[in-house]
């Protein structure tokens, strides 16, 4: 669900006697006092006047959602933000520790409070303006040629400043025991290639507020000719946009894996000064480099030798502006929130000045107040009960994989070889990171996410040549997310998540069950999903499907994509079935092999049943409650055209129809909403 690059985004996302319910008994047989459960449904949050058949998702959360508000500083609110709220709430009191103690220059406790109070005096902010921009922009203005142009591409990477073309470091998808260099496409200011290119009323409209939004942001920054600067931007990002590769075929990493030898990127693009960019990023010592999106690579050769050094210039330096907003003063931080968030997103107010230093601070130092955040607040007993259920649900996916009726013996020995490879992660790293060589200064807060780029820039160049890192951890254990990383084959849970409604040490199995355990099946389930199906065991990308098996898994793969093609989340504007498809895969198989886990966990015995609920029942209602939330019409627009992750209310409705079992738990018949004939249903694994 997150890494370092859009590529991990695409990639990521949420003996069989070791079962809970043994647990337990162990407990009771040593003397332990046996904890009486709750249901763990939320019961307030139903409308129960709504079928389960028609609409589960408001069945569950129905009374929230015609209740709530979304507040003011957010685009979208739910189960997730209030989680995630909370983490930030017990974050800024570690924080507000740091920031009180008088702590030696260079300790982490120093580095953390002179951070947090950089960002919030927004007096020193303002006085010092866009003073620090100056030296950029003397910098871009002293280019004199193409060459130069190429080495400042590489300068600009260092410090998240955008020009069109990316690098970063990740593992050799075919050889995942070295580390290496790609390149991705990059270069816009708006979110994908679709806002330059589409031309309905809110797309043009969209158009016409960024080109404003460039002209009065030059202004700010002390920039001349801003509406001039704007056409020439738009311009210039939309001959980009048009070369983009499309966001559906990004996930095709098979298609993508170009590793060139250095000699050869010349063939790629002939006009590009390569060795001046590679020796300015740091990487003049590497042989080859992943060429991710070849076509667009090919194509940008031409797009910048054909286009005025001025016109670049300009590009540019809003380059950084644009990366900079909110580390400066108050009035472009302001600007910068009236069009990306207020414009695009709907979003009425600013976040709380508060949370936004938090998240500068997470960012920044994350792994620092990580450490604190599981001492305080990540009890053992947390991880003790994941632990279990994490091998729980790998124990029902080799069940049902075994039982699969549509794939061969050859194939599935290959995917119970990858299932068992499988490394869980869970609640926080076992070696934490080292932010030494960062410094930080109370009032400078530019300097500080300027130095911050630097030092993870180095500290990723840092891997080549180095075994690779099977701790590290590509989210801080005070995120509310999960992930699955292909080349590492692990699945990740950060300790934020572990809490309700995702995970409640207080509740009865069957509703965690329903929520983390589908998230844990989520991910585990992203290791065969139309992009981790393409790697093995060992983190190495191979075709280990045999044709026939490969062909009905795209047979099953194209019914879910035509599935989520006739969702509508707003009128007119539908969910992409292709580029959702790795998320809609984890969801379906995670709460198929979460329900398939719980019964197998109760050892032949029926579940309680609990609140008016049976046990399989109560297995659904977690999942819905763990998507109970509400997205603004703007926000939806932007999470179709930019998240590989379809909106909350088909991440229920769309995956419980599939399942047999949702049938038979809330008396679903033909003719009810979400219905489907058996045939109808998808099941892959």
């Amino acid at each position: 669900m997150k890494y370092t690059s859009k590529l991990l985004l695409l990639l990521l996302t949420f003996s069989v006697t070791a079962f809970v319910s043994c647990k337990k008994e162990e407990e009771k047989e040593a003397g332990e006092e046996t904890k009486e459960l709750a249901s763990g449904i939320i019961a307030k949050n139903m409308d129960t006047s709504v079928k389960p058949g028609d609409n589960f998702t408001a069945y569950v959360n129905g009374q929230w959602m015609k209740t709530t508000e979304i507040p003011a500083d957010k685009s979208s609110y739910g189960i997730g933000t209030i989680v995630h709220e909370e983490s930030e709430d017990n974050v800024k009191k570690i924080i507000e520790e740091s920031a009180s103690g008088d702590f030696a220059e260079g300790s982490d406790e120093q580095k953390v409070g002179d951070l947090y109070q950089s960002y919030m005096n927004m007096d020193k902010r303002n006085e010092v303006g866009v003073t620090p921009l100056q030296e950029e922009f003397a910098k871009i203005d002293a280019l004199k040629n193409y060459d130069e142009l190429a080495v400042y591409f590489a300068h600009a990477n260092k410090y998240g400043y955008t020009v069109p073309i990316g690098l970063f470091v990740y593992q050799d998808f075919k050889n995942p025991n070295i580390y290496t260099i790609y390149t991705w496409q990059s270069g816009l200011g708006l979110p994908d290639r679709e806002y330059y290119l589409k031309t309905d009323e809110r797309s043009e409209s969209i158009k016409g507020k960024y080109a404003e939004h460039i002209e009065k942001m030059f202004g700010l920054a002390g920039l001349p000719d801003g509406k001039a600067a704007a056409e020439t931007i738009m311009a210039l990002e939309t001959k980009i946009a048009e070369k983009h590769l499309e966001k559906e075929k990004t996930r095709d990493l098979v298609g993508l894996y170009n590793m060139l030898e250095v000699s050869k990127l010349s063939e790629v693009m002939p006009d590009f000064n390569w060795s001046g960019f590679l020796k300015e990023a740091g990487m003049d010592k590497q042989e080859k480099l992943g060429v991710l999106m070849i076509d667009y690579t090919k194509a940008l050769n031409d797009i910048i030798k054909n286009t005025d050094m001025d016109v670049w210039k300009t590009y540019l330096k809003w380059g950084v502006v644009n990366a900079s907003a909110s580390q400066l003063n108050e009035a472009l931080d302001t600007q910068n929130f009236e069009f990306y968030s207020k414009e695009l997103r709907g979003t009425k107010e600013p976040r709380p000045m508060w949370r936004r230093g938090v998240s500068v601070v997470n960012g920044a130092l994350g792994e620092v107040v990580g450490k604190v955040y599981v001492k305080k607040h990540f009890p053992p007993e947390a991880k003790e009960r994941m632990e279990t259920l994490v091998e729980n649900l790998i124990k029902a996916y080799e069940v049902s994989i075994k039982e699969l009726d549509w794939m061969s013996e050859e194939t599935k020995k290959e995917a119970l070889d990858k299932l068992g490879k499988f490394t869980p992660k869970i609640g926080y790293p076992d070696n934490w990171r080292s932010y030494d060589a960062l410094e930080v200064k109370a009032d400078d807060l530019f300097g500080n996410m300027k130095r911050s780029s630097l030092f993870e820039y180095n500290r990723q160049l840092a891997k080549l040549g180095q075994p690779i890192d099977r701790d590290e951890w590509q989210m801080t254990p005070q995120t509310v997310n999960a992930y699955y990383n292909p080349t590492l084959n692990e699945i990740v849970f950060p300790a934020a998540i572990l809490q309700p409604p995702f995970f409640d040490l207080n509740a009865e199995d069957a509703v965690n069950y329903g929520a983390i355990g589908g998230v844990i099946g989520h991910e585990i389930g992203h290791g065969f999903d139309d992009t981790g199906s393409t790697f093995d065991g060992d983190g190495a990308m191979r075709n280990w499907w045999t044709d026939q098996d490969r062909d009905e898994f795209k047979k099953r793969t194209g019914a879910l994509i035509e599935q989520y093609n006739q969702f509508e989340a707003l009128p007119g504007l539908h969910v992409n079935g292709e580029f959702t498809l790795g998320e809609n895969i984890g969801d379906l198989g995670g709460l198929s092999i979460a329900l398939k886990a719980y019964k197998m966990s109760l050892n032949g015995e029926e579940g309680p049943e609990m609140d008016g609920f049976t046990a399989e029942q109560r297995v659904f209602l977690g999942w819905a409650q763990a998507w109970c939330g509400l997205s603004r019409n703007e926000a939806l627009e932007v999470q179709i055209s930019t998240d590989p992750h379809s909106p909350r209310d088909f991440r229920v409705n769309g995956v419980v129809r599939n399942i047999p079992e949702f049938y038979t738990a809330f008396d679903v018949k033909p003719g009810d909403s979400l219905y489907l004939a058996p045939e109808q249903r998808v099941k892959i694994w």
